[in-house]
C-alpha cells in the first residue's frame, strides 16, 4: 500500500468514531443544547461494548454499547429538558461519573488482569483491491465507517428536507416560537438528546470493536469535547461535520506518517491544527460561524 493510501486509510479509520460522536452531537445542538457529557457516552460506550463483547459476539457489544450510551443520555435529558438543570454543570458531572463508574466497574468484571482483555475486532470490508488510489482506502474499513458514509447525506437531507428537521431548527432559535406554532419543544429536544446517545455508545463501541480490541480506562481520551470543537469547524452541518472529523483523524495520522518517514515532528504540534482551524471558525476567518441562537443557554 503506498504512503498516500496508509494515511488516508489511517485518517478516515481515527476519525470514524469521532464522526460518529459529532453527527450525534449536530442534532443535539441543533435543539439549541450542549451535550458536555457526550465524553461519558463515549466511555460508557466503549466499556458496554467490552462486556458485550467479551460475553458474546461483536454484535452484542454493539448493542450494550448502544444501551449505555442512550442510559447516559437519558440521564443528561432527564436533568437538563425536564428539571431544567444547567446544562455544563450536568454534562461535566455526568463524565465525571461515567469516567470514574466504568474504571471501576472495568476492575470489577475484568478483574487485575482488565488491561490483557483481548476482543476480537470487526475487521475492514474489501470491496474493492486495497491497493486503488484514494478509493481502496476509503473503503478498506470497518462497518462502522461506512455507516457514517450513509449517515452524514441522511441527516442532511433530514434536518434540511423534512419537517421534522426543519421543526429541530426551529427549536434551536427560538423555543418559544416554535411551542407557539405547536412544535413538541421537549419531545423533540429528549428525542435530539437520545439519538445522540446513540451515536455516542457507537462511537465508543468503535472504538473497541473497530480498533484496539480492548478496553482501557478513560480510553474515550478526550474525543466527546473534540466532537464538540468537530460540530463547530463543521458548522452544524453534518457534510461539514463529517468532513471536520476527517481533519481531526488526519491530524492524528499526520504523526504515524512523519514517524515512518523519519521526522522529528513533535505530535503535539501536529494534533493542534484542528484546534486552530476550529478556532478559527468560530473567530469567522472562512465566514461568519453561525450556530443556534440559543446553543447553550438555560432552558
Amino acid at each position: 500500500m503506498s504512503a498516500t493510501n496508509s494515511f488516508i486509510e489511517a485518517a478516515v479509520r481515527t476519525g470514524t468514531p469521532l464522526a460518529l460522536a459529532a453527527l450525534g452531537e449536530t442534532l443535539v445542538e441543533r435543539a439549541g443544547i450542549i451535550n458536555i457529557s457526550l465524553e461519558g457516552t463515549i466511555i460508557a460506550g466503549a466499556f458496554g461494548a467490552a462486556v458485550g463483547a467479551s460475553a458474546g459476539q461483536a454484535t452484542g457489544g454493539y448493542a450494550l454499547a448502544v444501551v449505555a450510551g442512550v442510559l447516559v443520555a437519558a440521564l443528561f435529558a432527564m436533568f437538563t429538558v425536564t428539571l431544567r438543570t444547567d446544562q455544563v454543570i450536568t454534562g461535566t458531572a455526568l463524565t465525571m461519573l461515567a469516567l470514574g463508574l466504568t474504571g471501576a466497574l472495568a476492575r470489577s468484571v475484568f478483574g487485575a488482569h482488565g488491561l490483557a482483555l483481548t476482543i476480537a475486532t470487526t475487521g475492514p470490508l474489501r470491496p474493492v483491491p486495497e491497493g486503488w488510489l484514494v478509493l481502496g482506502a476509503l473503503l478498506h474499513q470497518p462497518w462502522p465507517t461506512y455507516a457514517v458514509y450513509a449517515l452524514a447525506p441522511a441527516l442532511w437531507w433530514w434536518l434540511y428536507r423534512t419537517h421534522a428537521g426543519l421543526a429541530l431548527h426551529a427549536i434551536g432559535e427560538n423555543p418559544a416560537a416554535a411551542e407557539a406554532a405547536g412544535i413538541a419543544v421537549n419531545r423533540h429536544r429528549v428525542g435530539a438528546i437520545l439519538a445522540g446517545g446513540v451515536m455516542g455508545g457507537l462511537a465508543g463501541a468503535t472504538l473497541v470493536l473497530a480498533q484496539a480490541g480492548t478496553f482501557v480506562e478513560n480510553m474515550s481520551a478526550g474525543r466527546g469535547f473534540m466532537a464538540i470543537g468537530i460540530v463547530v469547524l463543521g458548522r452544524w452541518n453534518p457534510l461539514g461535520v463529517a468532513g471536520a472529523a476527517l481533519l481531526f483523524g488526519g491530524a492524528t495520522a499526520l504523526q504515524y506518517l512523519f514517524q515512518a518517514a523519519g521526522l522529528n515532528v513533535r505530535y503535539e504540534l501536529v494534533l493542534m491544527l484542528p484546534y486552530l482551524a476550529t478556532l478559527a471558525a468560530l473567530a469567522g476567518v472562512a465566514g461568519r460561524s453561525r450556530g443556534p441562537a440559543t446553543l447553550g443557554r438555560r432552558l
